[in-house]
């Protein structure tokens, strides 16, 4: 189970991120989650629930996975579809020449904290935007 070093992962982008933001406290953390991304939500939450008891600045805080739809592309018909309904092969026209768009990310979108309504800081902010794996 990986899921336990990719939470304790997450958890140390968040302590870096709340030194950085001097937020004291962290009451959810969202994570965009590929849906081909190899992390199972259920033992990721299960990881997250009994670490983060372990931590005073995440104590309590949860944990939402927003789950991102694995997309290929076909270069030769320019076109994209579901990966995991249809594969690596393009369902337009047959070809093989595709690639995966989206849907292997695992990555934090947003620390939010309960120190002022409201208050979050998120990727677009400049905080722990990265790959999880």
């Amino acid at each position: 189970m990986h899921e336990l070093g990719i939470v304790f992962h997450i958890i140390r982008s968040v302590e870096e991120v709340a030194a950085q933001n001097n937020l004291r406290r962290v009451s959810s953390v969202t994570l965009e989650l590929g849906e081909v991304s190899g992390i199972i939500p259920r033992y990721l939450t299960d990881c997250w629930n009994w670490a983060c008891a372990k931590h005073d600045l995440m104590r309590g805080a949860e944990l939402v996975i927003e789950e991102v739809p694995a997309v290929t592309f076909c270069e030769a018909c320019e076109k994209t579809y579901g990966t995991v309904e249809h594969g690596r092969m393009c369902p337009y026209c047959g070809s093989e020449r595709t690639y995966l768009v989206q849907g292997d990310e695992s990555v934090i979108k947003e620390i939010a904290t309960p120190d002022e309504e409201g208050s979050a800081v998120s990727a677009a902010d400049g905080c722990a935007h990265e790959s999880l794996h």
